[in-house]
């Protein structure tokens, strides 16, 4: 009996300790090495980039400067092309993917995502000269379509367009731009927020927007499923500056217009 109520007390002992061990998340990490790893895009204005001054700048960099100071670290950025982001969270190069990505069902099968900072959706663009000149013509055998390798604009593009030859791009956003004003492709899918940004930085009326959008999505930030403690925080965090009016701000000033563009 004594012996069955001492393997018992054990057994506690060490439920308690494996316990223990288990609630020291990705937060007591985060602490403990004191920073904050974010992977981000290469090229993804207004949400990452590489500014006029050599600083890397945009709304998610911001925000992401915004989570270290609340955490006490110091924030550090890593840069990997779209298709490198996922890859990069779930080998545990960076704690946290910080980009203009969509919460997918697919993409959610491997990575947990915050509650949405913002919505947007993909739209299509053309060269503003050229001979695409209503989303019609969009629909036409042969057209050639630039997308970015895995993003939700290459979706939306199979799906408005299924007579279209996609030509995929591993990269950022201005990738398709360039391609269309060359005239590798007749037209561009891609967010909204990011052709607006990216447009920017290419001639003036260079580029036609058509009216209207492909898909009306959210955009969030991911972590790992095992790092849970990681994903309460950012979604508290996401609560407080939309409370205090600092995360309307840092869309308005990003997205929602170029006011950057003479700051960066």
């Amino acid at each position: 009996m004594v012996l069955r109520s001492l393997k018992a007390l054990l057994a506690v002992l060490l439920f308690l300790g494996l316990a223990s061990t288990a609630y020291a998340g990705t937060l007591d990490d985060i602490a403990q090495r004191g920073e904050l790893r974010i992977a981000c895009q290469t090229q993804g204005p207004p949400f990452s980039f590489v500014d006029k001054n050599g600083k890397r700048s945009g709304s998610s960099i911001e925000l992401c400067e915004q989570m270290a100071k609340e955490m006490g670290v110091k924030v550090v950025f890593q840069d990997y092309d779209w298709d490198g982001l996922i890859p990069a969270l779930l080998s545990k190069k960076a704690d946290i993917l910080a980009a203009d990505m969509t919460p997918t069902l697919k993409r959610a099968m491997k990575i947990g995502f915050s509650t949405p900072f913002m919505y947007t959706g993909s739209v299509v663009f053309t060269k503003a000269d050229g001979a695409i000149k209503t989303i019609e013509d969009c629909k036409k055998p042969g057209i050639k379509i630039a997308v970015l390798l895995g993003s939700t604009g290459e979706t939306d593009a199979k799906k408005a367009f299924p007579n279209a030859e996609l030509k995929s791009y591993k990269g950022g956003g201005p990738l398709l731009i360039d391609a269309v004003l060359k005239g590798h492709a007749d037209i561009g899918v891609n967010d909204s927020s990011a052709v607006v940004g990216q447009m920017a930085n290419f001639p003036p009326n260079s580029l036609k927007i058509f009216p209207g959008m492909l898909s009306k999505l959210p955009l969030a930030f991911a972590v790992r499923y095992d790092s849970m403690d990681l994903l309460e925080w950012i979604n508290l965090f996401f609560l407080h500056i939309s409370l205090d009016g600092s995360l309307d701000k840092n869309i308005n000033y990003w997205v929602n217009t170029l006011d950057w563009k003479k700051d960066h």
